[in-house]
């Protein structure tokens, strides 16, 4: 269990990383740019919980507060990964911006940046409280949601883009029994291996729009 989950956070990250790098080489507008700037920020973000729960496998010391403060890193990054996947709809389909829905996004997301900010969440002791759980992930779900839908409005314009929608509606279905039940029903926490491929396969995504001549939708 621990040399298979290991095996696999560890090219996760090297793959966000690498793939992250590579896209802001490749990319040749402010689209491809802000794609790579969400992988890193998935990859950098990740490495701050993965890495201590890798080593935890193996290193005979304490990660509690390095695993719990790690949680909190990641929630932040997830967020603003998503804030970045909003920016890159306006771009990539080049829509024009409506300021109530840009508003919507970022308010959730510092609601959600916000309520990860209270001790109540308890990182430091790698906690599990189960409100406090819910009510720090009801901004992200809904910002999730709500991006959902607006890649799922252009999922006919655009080939490479088509499945966006589903990865990341797919990503928050994984993620959800995760984030509120994983504290007291442990097997739950197998959910993030099938959240993360869902990761896998929106980089892989990005990789394709800067590697293949993408028909822009008029």
């Amino acid at each position: 269990m621990k040399y298979g989950e290991s095996t696999f956070d560890i090219l996760y990250l090297l793959f966000a990383i690498i793939s992250g790098t590579v896209i802001l080489i490749k990319a040749k507008d402010r689209a491809g740019r802000l794609m790579g700037f969400a992988t890193l920020f998935l990859g950098f973000g990740d490495a701050f919980h993965l890495v201590p729960r890798v080593l935890n496998y193996f290193v005979n010391a304490d990660f509690t507060a390095a695993l719990g403060l790690g949680k909190l890193v990641t929630s932040v990054t997830m967020t603003l990964f998503y804030v970045l996947i909003y920016h890159v709809w306006l771009e990539y389909f080049r829509m024009p911006e409506k300021k109530s829905v840009t508003a919507a996004v970022w308010l959730l997301a510092a609601i959600r940046v916000a309520l990860c900010a209270f001790p109540q969440n308890g990182w430091v002791d790698n906690g599990s409280d189960t409100a406090w759980a819910i009510i720090r992930n009801v901004p992200f779900v809904m910002l999730g949601a709500l991006i959902s839908f607006l890649y799922f409005g252009k999922r006919n314009d655009d080939r490479i883009f088509k499945p966006v929608w589903l990865y990341i509606l797919l990503s928050f279905a994984f993620y959800i029994p995760v984030a509120v039940g994983a504290g007291f029903v442990p097997i739950l926490g197998m959910l993030m291996l099938p959240k993360t491929v869902c990761y896998i396969l929106l980089i892989i995504v990005f990789l394709s729009a800067v590697y293949k001549k993408r028909r822009r939708p008029a």
